[in-house]
């Protein structure tokens, strides 16, 4: 295991080292620098509240290609109907603060914590980290929000206060940059995004995509 030095912005580079459980490194710090370098690697912090920070790279790793992705009957018609509005970047901290506080299947506790917070705030407002909003009756009721690094979009978390939200907003603006994002990264899977077509392909593959060799 690599313990990361407070002090030096740096990771252990995911092409060379490969643990088996995918943890990269623990320890350092969450500075909005070290933030996005990991992003930049193809890695992401994940860990429970009191724990040394632990950054990951798994192999292999749940990505959704924009062209996969699988639209139910019921979802065209939602969208059809103008069930939801959609806006991006319009309350950045309050749709992370939903993603905080939202209720998930087998999981106690979560990993947005409050230094996490203020370093993806940071990169917002640099324009590195982007959020998008569903509304319903002028109410936020969906969201998701990543780091965008080139043509890969990493996707940390969503939420939804009403039934489809946010999957209309995840469908809605994984259409709307089918172009731009070559590559959405899930990170690890979910039966709510392989339902929508994410899939698992090779840390090696997916580290190709975010870093093209030239």
């Amino acid at each position: 295991m690599i313990w990361l030095d407070p002090d030096d912005i740096a990771f252990p580079d995911p092409a060379l080292y490969n643990p088996e459980d995918g943890l990269m490194a623990v320890g350092g710090d969450l500075c909005p620098e070290r933030l996005w370098l990991a992003y930049q690697l193809g890695l992401f912090p994940w860990y429970n509240e009191g724990e040394e920070i632990l950054w990951w790279c798994p192999d292999p790793r749940f990505v959704l290609f924009p062209k996969d992705l699988r639209i139910s009957k019921s979802m065209k018609k939602i969208l059809r109907d103008g069930t939801f509005s959609f806006t991006e970047n319009q309350c950045f901290e309050a749709v992370m603060r939903e993603c905080q506080t939202a209720t998930r299947k087998d999981q106690d506790g979560t990993w947005i914590h409050e230094e996490l917070i203020r370093s993806f705030v940071h990169l917002h407002r640099h324009g590195l980290a982007k959020s998008f909003e569903a509304w319903h009756n002028g109410e936020l009721v969906g969201g998701f929000y990543g780091v965008q690094v080139g043509k890969v979009f990493c996707g940390e978390s969503m939420f939804s206060r009403v039934s489809n939200a946010s999957k209309a907003v995840f469908i809605h603006f994984t259409t709307k940059y089918q172009d731009a994002w070559q590559l959405i990264d899930c990170q690890i899977h979910s039966a709510h995004l392989e339902s929508l077509g994410a899939k698992m392909i090779p840390k090696h593959d997916y580290l190709n995509i975010l870093n093209p060799k030239s």
